[in-house]
């Protein structure tokens, strides 16, 4: 069973671990995402140790197809995220299946 962890969800494991105010885990966990949401629109990488890199990749204009009808449809170029983990995480993930 899969479950969608939320800022909430974070904020409220934050000020469990650290034992900070509501209002203070809101603002430092804000702060982190807009740093690294900042940092991606400038183009740069965001690397978090032992856990994962994100980065900016440019995709160029291609052919696609509607799935429903077959037509053919040009897909504009466009920059996605890409989020690389790191061996620490995949080996973390890894081992949680046995």
């Amino acid at each position: 069973m899969s479950k969608t962890i939320t800022r909430t969800d974070l904020v409220t494991a934050l000020n469990q671990e650290v034992g900070l105010s509501q209002n203070e885990c809101v603002r430092y966990l804000e702060s982190l995402l807009d740093e690294v949401a900042d940092c991606l629109v400038k183009g740069e990488a965001v690397k978090i140790s032992s856990f994962a890199t994100f980065s900016v990749r440019d995709k160029k204009e291609r052919i696609g197809r509607n799935p429903k009808t077959g037509e053919k449809a040009a897909i504009s170029p466009r920059k996605v995220v890409v989020f690389r983990p790191s061996q620490k995480l995949k080996l973390r993930i890894n081992q949680s299946e046995n």
